[in-house]
Order: C-alpha cells, then structure tokens, then sequence
C-alpha cells in the first residue's frame, strides 16, 4: 500500500485524500495538510515510485488509480479527493473507474488530455540521475550541480526537496529510472469512456496554461457537474503559489 500521512480526526465531514504531482510527494502539501485537518481527517499519500511509497515496474494511470482505491478502501468509506496534476489525473481515473469511491473531487491545474511535455519532464530525471550523490555533502552543493540541467532555481528547489541529504550516500526519494521510461504515460491520458456524476472543481492557476478553453470540453464530457475557478497571480504549482486562496477554495467546494 502507498505511504500514508494521516493528520486530523474523524468529524461531520468526509475524509479527504490528497495526491502529489509529478516528483512531488506527501510531504509538499504538508501545511496545507495541517489547516484542512483542523476539522476533518485528512490522508496525504507519496504515488508509487515517489517519496517512501514501493517502487514498481509501472506509472499508468490504471495502476495510480489502484493504488488510490485500495487506500481508499482501507479506510472504509468513499473520501473527498484532492489531486494536482498527475496526481489530479490519477485521481480522475480514480473517480472514472472505481466508482462509489468518490465523492467530490477537486482537480488542480491539470486536464483529461496528452501534453507535450514529456521530454522536459523526462529530462529533469537525466539531470537528477547525472548528479553524482556522493560529491553532495549540502543542499547547496545539490542545488549548484544540478543547475546546468535544471536552469530554473524555482524547479530546482521543487526536484530537491526530495533529496534526502541524511541518507549515507544521499539518494533520491524517486524511482528516477521508471519514471524517465514512463513519462510518455505520465504526460499522456487514457481513453476512457463513462462519467463521474459528483460534484468535480477545476482550479487553475491563472499564470498557467495547463487547463485550456479548448479543454472544458473534455472535461465535462468525463465530469458532466464540473465547475471551473482561477486563483489569480498563481501559476501550475498553485498550491505553493497561494497556500491560503488554495486552502479557503478547497474548503468551500467541499462544504
């Protein structure tokens, strides 16, 4: 089963689910995290192949949205869902495909659709694998060979945060291998058919460009209740960008 982060109790609400992005991890969302759970129960996990989660073979969508049921059934009862972008794609494979496991789900800034962005993401992982672990005794050490291949300082504190520096050598709390071999899938959507009939939120950053006019289309026809909103000044990482505005929006979807 997937690593799990549990924070809050059992209250009026439903237990909330939330799933990291691409080279993310439970631990990115963790003050949000703590602020949701001051009145519910809530459940960060790390995906397969990320933070202390098993490694496996795969990274398909089917086999996320696995993982993600069989988190959820552990837990007895359908659960709210939070996913950001490949975690939010999973989670909309969850709600397709293991229906009754969901029952609001908030999707943040990605779409039902392929993006081109597979050889850049595939290339923070060579860049991650290039970096010789044994020569980094600090983070800055990490942060300045790793910038040639990770020119943005931004991103690159992103990718380090899972570095773990206290491990003899350091090493990469990533399955960097797979994940470069799997990324056509990960940047990719499966062709599904059916509907989720919940009550679904899209929020966007509105710096990004991930979630498109021309996607609202394949949205509603995979979530006929969906509902589109835009935190202003933030870009793909909006929950980083506007913790606050992220955290007082996913409150009120799921009141």
């Amino acid at each position: 089963m997937l690593n799990r982060v549990e924070m809050g109790k059992d209250g009026e609400l439903a237990p909330l689910l939330i799933v990291h992005g691409l080279y993310g991890s439970a631990r990115n969302w963790g003050a949000i995290q703590r602020r949701l759970a001051v009145e519910r129960r809530v459940i960060a996990v790390d995906m397969r192949n990320h933070g202390e989660s098993p490694r496996a073979d795969s990274q398909t969508y089917a086999d996320m949205a696995a993982d993600l049921a069989e988190v959820i059934a552990a837990e007895g009862r359908p659960m709210d869902v939070i996913g950001h972008s490949m975690g939010g794609k999973a989670a909309m494979v969850l709600a397709l495909t293991h229906p009754g496991t969901v029952n609001r789900l908030l999707v943040a800034d990605i779409a039902p659709v392929p993006y081109p962005h597979g050889d850049v993401n595939a290339g923070y992982a060579r860049a991650m694998l290039a970096l010789d672990l044994g020569a980094i005794t600090t983070r800055s050490d990490a942060d300045r060979l790793l910038a040639p291949g990770v020119p943005d300082p931004g991103t690159r504190a992103f990718l380090l945060q899972s570095l773990d520096l206290k491990a003899a050598p350091p090493r990469w709390r990533l399955n960097l291998d797979v994940l470069k071999r799997e990324m056509d899938a990960i940047t990719g959507f499966p062709d599904l058919t059916g509907q989720f009939g919940g009550p679904a939120l899209f929020l966007t950053g509105q710096m990004s460009t991930y979630v498109r006019p021309e996607h609202r289309g394949p949205i509603k026809a995979l979530f006929p209740k969906a509902i589109f909103a835009r935190l202003p000044g933030a870009g793909h990482w909006l929950h980083a960008d506007a913790p606050r505005p992220f955290e007082e929006a996913a409150r009120a979807f799921f009141r």
